[in-house]
């Protein structure tokens, strides 16, 4: 039997060539669109909005690289765009070949549903730290010319680390769902929701006097440290990873009781 680790990014190469090129080429273009910014060519636009909304969105200083950047690239296009690969690669690992019929046939080899899940996790991982490499080359590519040195490669290293944890919670999130319904119906709906309630909260529970809310999610530890202003936040870090396995556990766990679709 093939290694299933193998199989998987295999059969999804695809899906994440496509995930890996958008969201770097994405991330790259609205990168150089810095220099315009600075020169204040959206300030008017910017001043326009209310102050409140500019700290939710983390655009009070977009005359710095660092600030540009964690409003738009890092901030809400680049996550976007990966989470989605992380939402669609979770529901599929479990929930998608249960739903095929194909999920009964692999296991009838010897390969215990552990192992399956941990190989499909593992999956799910390697694509993730594959965008993140990716977007990495990318910004540090445009760096120059878009003139964002005053953020070091460290700095972009810190951010695209946690872009990597990022997406793998929110595929764990939607593997965890999938095993414990196998429904991948029921897996996208509530990990999509769980990301929006979320994101929600890491913006907006400043505005409506709830900001213990923000700690609830996992775009804080993302990107409330600023990483790319203070380098690697190792609490943030620390804490996502933790979560993915704790989530890692439960779905473990709920795959290996559960009487399975057939």
């Amino acid at each position: 039997m093939p290694d299933l680790l193998t199989k998987t990014l295999w059969d999804g190469r695809r899906g994440l060539a496509g995930f890996t090129t958008g969201t770097a080429l994405l991330g790259a273009m609205y990168a150089g669109f810095y220099p315009q910014v600075a020169d204040g060519a959206m300030g008017q636009t910017v001043q326009g909005m209310s102050p409140a909304l500019r700290q939710a969105l983390r655009m009070e200083d977009l005359s710095s690289a660092a600030g540009y950047l964690g409003s738009s690239v890092f901030g809400i296009i680049v996550p976007l765009v990966a989470i989605i690969f992380g939402i669609a690669t979770g529901t599929r690992a479990i929930a998608g070949d249960e739903e095929a019929g194909y999920l009964d046939l692999l296991l009838a080899h010897p390969v215990s549903r552990t192992r399956l899940l941990l190989h499909r996790f593992a999956a799910l991982s390697a694509g993730a730290v594959l965008i993140a490499v990716v977007v990495l080359l990318a910004m540090l590519a445009v760096r120059p010319g878009a003139q964002l040195d005053s953020i070091t490669v460290g700095q972009f290293t810190a951010q695209c680390l946690a872009l990597a944890l990022l997406i793998i919670v929110f595929g764990t999130i939607a593997i965890t769902t999938g095993a414990a319904t196998g429904s991948r119906p029921t897996a996208l709906a509530a990990t999509a929701g769980i990301a929006v309630l979320t994101y929600a909260a890491s913006t907006l529970a400043g505005q409506i006097g709830a900001d213990i809310l923000r700690y609830a999610s996992p775009f804080h530890y993302y990107i409330g440290g600023e990483p790319l202003r203070n380098g690697f936040q190792w609490a943030d870090l620390t804490i996502l990873t933790t979560t993915t396995a704790v989530l890692l556990t439960i779905a473990v766990a709920a795959f290996n009781r559960r009487d399975l679709t057939s």
